[in-house]
């Protein structure tokens, strides 16, 4: 707390002195589902592009919203140029979206001869292994990462981490999914090939265990057959799992990469990426900074809440002036010659003129209605939103009370989504200024 007594101030991520960093060569854009990583991720790989970088956009996003705004049909396994992207220094961006499977295909065609890759991919074992075993996509986004960072290719390359349930999958699928395709896998597997019968089924049960639905529905001599011929095929890629798993980790540790936690200021994205920060610590992994998305601001925050409603209240109430005895008062006093007419047809043309005024002043009674009941609709609509305001702030201080070391940049919300170029352009800009509209 500062002398003042108000909560300190976080110090201010600098996006684009990381983007601008060449010693910058990963970007990790990690939180809890629906924070906005993928407009994040995307954001930042056009900003970085368009100072002069070289960047590449690995996206795991299914929702495909990245092709889209990129103006790309669709995005695939290969990373693709974008179009309306140009830099200075050469700087542009690629973009790519992981097909799960392919990517261990891959792994497989490369790490083994032509007949035995071919066999292996014909596994209906495998098949299985590759498009449904639990971790395997977070495993694939790793392997994927490794292969582009190795190809040396881009300078700088941003990965949006998967959608999963928890968003400490992601650090955790290396190690997981390397263990379980060691040694022991492969003990626990063909061990029932080798013992038969039913004990042989009743041990495999066990092994099977670990498996996805999908896996546990095929069953008998068949699994039996299938799993001997995937693990004698696989026998010399298992431990190749391993040390690119470890490896993997090691380049998630290393000082060229950054990882930023993306979160809403809602209390429980926050208290998803406090865990996350938490776990990054322990994990020895480089943290940038906390990207807070949709936050809301406002250009007349000196009128407080409190304030508006109670001026919205006068309104509706009339007590700020007596309408109606002012103007009354106008009335009387507007024609103080009247009295003295005689002429019939002047006292004709008084009337039609008091008539007119009182038209008029009817009119302008109705419009000085419609505007009173804007203008208090405006303050109250103000008033929710210095509320709002308030809440995303106490919201942000707790995670900031608790992690007062992180960086933090503040995006403001936007109206609508973003679907193009420029809507990303929009959000980098943000990003770099870290503040929100109109703080």
């Amino acid at each position: 707390m500062s002398e003042a007594g108000t909560m300190d101030v976080p110090p201010r991520l600098a996006v684009d002195r990381l983007l601008d960093d060449p010693q910058t060569r990963i970007i990790v854009c990690c939180g809890a589902g629906g924070v906005g990583k993928t407009t994040t991720a995307a954001a930042l790989g056009v900003r970085a592009a368009e100072r002069g970088r070289k960047v590449v956009v690995l996206t795991i996003d299914p929702a495909r919203r990245l092709a889209q705004s990129m103006g790309i049909d669709s995005l695939d396994n290969t990373p693709r140029k974008v179009r309306g992207v140009q830099g200075a220094d050469g700087g542009e961006l690629h973009a790519m979206m992981l097909d799960m499977k392919r990517t261990f295909d891959e792994i497989v065609e490369g790490h083994s001869d032509p007949e035995r890759a071919q066999a292996i991919l014909a596994n209906p074992f495998y098949q299985s292994l590759s498009a449904g075993f639990a971790g395997t996509q977070e495993y694939m986004a790793m392997e994927k990462l490794g292969q582009l960072r190795a190809r040396d290719n881009w300078d700088l390359i941003v990965v949006d981490t998967p959608p999963s349930r928890s968003a400490l999958d992601f650090l955790d699928a290396p190690g997981r999914l390397g263990s379980f395709l060691d040694g022991k896998f492969i003990r626990v597997l063909m061990a029932p090939a080798k013992v038969g019968g039913r004990a042989g089924m009743k041990f495999l049960n066990v092994g099977m265990s670990m498996m996805t639905g999908t896996l546990s529905k095929l069953m008998g001599a068949s699994l039996l057959k299938d799993v001997q011929t995937f693990v004698a095929a696989m026998d010399t890629m298992f431990g190749g799992f391993r040390t690119r798993a470890d490896a993997t980790f090691q380049l998630l540790q290393a000082p060229g990469t950054a990882f930023l936690v993306v979160s809403a200021p809602e209390p429980d994205a926050l208290r998803e990426a406090a865990y996350f920060v938490e776990r990054l610590a322990a994990e020895r992994m480089p943290l940038a900074g906390l990207v807070l998305n949709r936050v809301h601001g406002s250009g007349a925050e000196q009128l407080s809440a409190e304030r508006a409603l109670a001026a919205a209240e006068n309104l509706e109430e009339g007590r700020i002036v007596d309408q109606e005895s002012g103007k009354a008062g106008l009335r009387d006093s507007t024609d103080p010659d009247s009295d003295t007419e005689t002429d019939t047809d002047t006292d004709t043309d008084a009337e039609t003129r008091t008539e007119t005024r009182t038209e008029r002043e009817t009119a302008a009674d109705a419009v000085d209605a419609d505007v009173d009941g804007i203008t208090a609709g405006l303050l109250r609509l103000h008033a929710e939103r210095m509320q709002v305001i308030a809440r995303e702030k106490r919201t942000r201080d707790r995670f900031t009370s608790l992690h007062p070391e992180v960086a933090v940049t503040e995006v403001a919300a936007l109206p609508g989504d973003v679907h193009d170029l420029a809507g990303l352009r929009a959000i980098g800009e943000r990003l770099a200024a870290g503040v929100p509209a109109g703080a």
